[in-house]
């Protein structure tokens, strides 16, 4: 097994022909992986990138001929292959996350978090053309992004998701996905594969969210709470859990359901209070305590990739509008993320991560030398 990034991406094939193949591909692609890892975040900062760090840069890399320019590092990301650059980015971290597992975790069923997200700025209004819409699967034992499926234009997240689950191994794994994915046919994809999921429910079901909904007013199967404190404000979530489900309407078309979940949230800064309840229906049959735990886990695609996305990479100000060329940009930005998240050198957040690399060689060559390089 190995870890590295230029073992797994060595293998894309060259989309440049003739005398276009003056900087060697993988070059160009580990050189902007860096970039990013840096700090850098559009096609302009990866060539001052390269040019500011050329001879440290010689230490890792031959680069005969050079720095790439801005014009060609944004070429050669507009012509590679999009599926195949990110079937390499699934290998690299599906290797990665083996790497990681520690004594402690690796008995732990996974828990894939699926969920999406715009890239704001890559939409166009004179080109006609829609913002990038991507949908990510998100570890939360690892902390890492396990691969990402574009939203094809005039459709939605409910296409996506099952060509996703496709390309991940989700055996032996729990599935969570917000409301746009509880679907039946996703359903029974995640149990044909092997995986179990937890499924949020909302208002688009209407039947079906009412008949949930009302039976929680006559009884619980399982019962946890847990309380968070912390920056001036308290979190309590309760959790009821239901396993007899002989009521449901067309049950026997949600396969393998198990339980239903009842969540409440209720949050309190200084005087206010705020109170807001979700439903989730599971192909588990667990106790209240464990699906708390895991619902909670399954936002941490929101706080900790999105948001990082946001605010750690500035994506939404990127303003990369060829789809294949953003596409992949997006990828080169989930390698850096997941480059920076399997550290535990250091505690500083992802942010301070970036800028610490590309201040200090040292902890560049930390930060690389963890992966294998």
């Amino acid at each position: 097994m190995t870890t590295s990034l230029q073992d797994h991406f060595r293998w894309i094939p060259d989309p440049r022909t003739g005398n276009n193949k003056k900087h060697n591909l993988l070059e160009v692609i580990i050189l902007s992986v860096l970039a990013v890892v840096c700090g850098a975040e559009s096609w302009c900062e990866m060539e001052e990138f390269g040019k500011e760090k050329e001879d440290f840069l010689k230490q890792l890399l031959p680069l005969e001929n050079g720095i790439p320019s801005h014009d060609t590092i944004n070429r050669v990301f507009m012509m590679i292959d999009a599926d195949v650059f990110e079937r390499c980015f699934r290998a690299w971290t599906a290797e990665l996350g083996q790497s990681l597992q520690t004594t402690g975790t690796s008995g732990e069923r996974e828990l894939i978090a699926i969920d999406g997200k715009s890239v704001c700025n890559s939409a166009c209004k004179h080109q006609g053309l829609g913002a990038l819409h991507l949908v990510s699967a998100w570890s939360g034992r690892n902390q890492l992004v396990l691969g990402q499926q574009k939203v094809a234009d005039k459709s939605n997240e409910i296409s996506a998701i099952p060509a996703l689950l496709s390309l991940l191994n989700i055996k032996g794994a729990v599935v969570s996905i917000d409301a746009m994915g509880t679907q039946k046919a996703i359903a029974e994809k995640i149990i044909e594969s092997q995986g179990d999921y937890i499924l949020a429910l909302k208002q688009n079901h209407e039947t079906f969210y009412d008949q949930v909904t009302n039976q929680f007013n006559f009884r619980e199967d399982s019962y946890s709470q847990h309380l968070d404190k912390g920056h001036g404000r308290s979190e309590i979530r309760t959790c009821k859990v239901i396993h007899e489900l002989n009521w449901i309407d067309e049950k026997e078309n949600w396969k393998g359901i198990k339980s239903i979940i009842k969540i409440t949230s209720e949050r309190i800064i200084g005087d206010s209070r705020t109170t807001q309840n979700r439903y989730y229906i599971s192909s588990l049959q667990a106790d209240a305590a464990y699906f708390n735990k895991a619902i909670r886990t399954h936002w941490g695609i929101e706080n900790q990739l999105h948001w990082q996305l946001d605010v750690g990479f500035a994506e939404d100000y990127n303003t990369t509008r060829n789809s294949q060329a953003a596409q992949n940009l997006a990828v080169v930005r989930k390698i850096a993320l997941n480059i920076l998240k399997a550290d535990k050198t250091s505690k500083a957040s992802i942010k301070a991560k970036r800028k610490m690399a590309g201040w200090n060689h040292k902890f560049l060559l930390t930060l690389i030398a963890n992966k294998n390089f």
